[in-house]
């Protein structure tokens, strides 16, 4: 656990509640996104025909971020181990990264006009967060 507390996790919090509420499931758009900026990806997911590794993925990534923004009881150490393990299948260390990136963009896509400067502030320190730990 950290002592230093992020100073923008209401707004990160509020921003996923409001993606949820309009989107339902942002599995199809995240990974749009992220196909879209590194159609690379998409053939790590042939086997998954039905989006449940995707989704699975995504939810702990929601989890992960919304520990990094609170209490960090594991994030740091998840993001660690992610980068680690997708090693192995040739996924290079910065993925986690644009990973984040592609759902802070897909948050963005979603909230229109409800993504404020005070919104943009917050993603734009918790990527800059997450890619420095």
């Amino acid at each position: 656990m950290t002592s230093e507390a992020f100073p923008h996790a209401a707004t990160i919090e509020a921003s996923l509640a409001l993606m949820a509420d309009r989107a339902g499931d942002p599995t199809p758009l995240v990974y749009a996104r992220l196909f879209a900026a590194r159609p690379d990806l998409r053939d790590l997911f042939c086997n998954d025909r039905s989006g449940a590794v995707r989704g699975e993925m995504l939810a702990r990534v929601f989890d992960a971020i919304l520990d990094f923004v609170n209490d960090r009881q594991y994030a740091d150490h998840f993001i660690h181990s992610q980068r680690m393990s997708h090693d192995s299948y040739g996924v290079p260390p910065d993925i986690f990264a644009t990973f984040c990136g592609a759902v802070a963009d897909t948050v963005r896509d979603v909230l229109g006009d409800d993504w404020t400067s005070e919104t943009e502030t917050a993603w734009a320190e918790l990527l800059v967060a997450i890619a420095a730990s």
